[in-house]
């Protein structure tokens, strides 16, 4: 009988591409991961893996039993969700993750909710970027995450994934306060075109959605400062140097000299949470629960 642990090393090595980053991602050492791919090879009869350069790559034997292999692992999953779901108790580990706006205004309350409802629950919390949450949930290495969306970008997912939109996060502008235009109810975004940008990393998510929402609308941006942090482009702002696109959620300090106004048309990211198809513990379930009241207590009140 071929043994969970050996398969669970050589689906790990497919997934990363190489011992030393199964090993990374299974906590063990390398030469952990090779003795159960060794062993692994000798229960099948036949070569798994061959050595290309200083790399390896899977051989046809490989990659059919690591295909075979993930359907194994998410079987176990689920049987294990199920059995889990006769207990009525809320136990055991729950592990979240979260875009970093959404897990510092939203996931501490859940956190505090869940462990008064649930004492004999322990979670914990890791913030990531959306990029990186969805391959960790796919992993099995986080049960439940929060990340964002836009329905300007489209996200491709992986099928085993269920994605449930949970809250529309309206962006606003964020202008200095001595700006012509921060007494204004609302601003078309072509109206802004004197001051540069702050926004976040080329290549991340928002800084995307930042360029091409703003060239869709006729204006084409100078992004002067790109600062992986809402709240440090807030700063930037109060000082004058920028505007900036920020959702309410990442709202928790605003400085003095900084005016937020609404956008026409109206601006937003979706908030979706993450689970994989097999995860449907007590547990992910219970989690669900409070982050979907925490959110529907946030859209019932009044705009900030």
């Amino acid at each position: 009988m071929l043994g969970l642990d050996r398969i669970r090393a050589l689906c790990a090595v497919a997934d990363h591409g190489s011992i030393a980053a199964a090993a990374r991602v299974l906590h063990v050492t390398p030469s952990g991961v090779s003795q159960q791919l060794a062993k692994l090879e000798k229960e099948v009869g036949v070569p798994l893996l061959v050595q290309v350069g200083r790399g390896i790559q899977l051989t046809p034997a490989g990659r059919l039993l690591a295909h075979r292999g993930d359907e194994i692992l998410s079987l176990m999953a689920q049987a294990q969700s199920e059995v889990a779901s006769l207990d009525r108790d809320v136990s055991g580990e729950l592990v979240i993750s979260a875009v970093v706006s959404a897990g510092r205004v939203v996931i501490p309350e859940a956190i505090a909710q869940l462990r008064q409802l649930h004492p004999a629950l322990s979670v914990n919390f890791v913030a990531d970027d959306t990029d990186d949450i969805i391959p960790a949930v796919v992993r099995r290495d986080v049960d439940l995450a929060l990340v964002e969306g836009f329905a300007t970008m489209p996200r491709h997912l992986p099928d085993d994934i269920v994605y449930t939109r949970i809250h529309d996060d309206v962006v606003d502008i964020a202008l200095p306060k001595d700006h012509p235009l921060a007494g204004n109810d609302v601003i078309e975004l072509a109206q802004v075109t004197d001051l540069p940008w702050a926004t976040w990393r080329t290549g991340e998510v928002f800084h995307t959605w930042l360029l091409h929402t703003l060239r869709s609308r006729g204006v084409n941006p100078r992004i002067k400062y790109e600062v992986p942090e809402f709240a440090a482009q807030l700063e930037f702002v109060a000082r004058g140097l920028a505007v900036a696109l920020v959702p309410r959620l990442a709202r928790v300090w605003v400085p003095d000299d900084v005016a937020l106004i609404p956008v026409h048309p109206r601006l937003q990211r979706e908030i979706y949470t993450v689970r994989r198809k097999d995860n449907d513990r007590p547990s992910v379930r219970a989690g669900m629960e409070v982050l979907t009241g925490i959110f529907d207590a946030i859209a019932g009140s009044p705009a900030p």
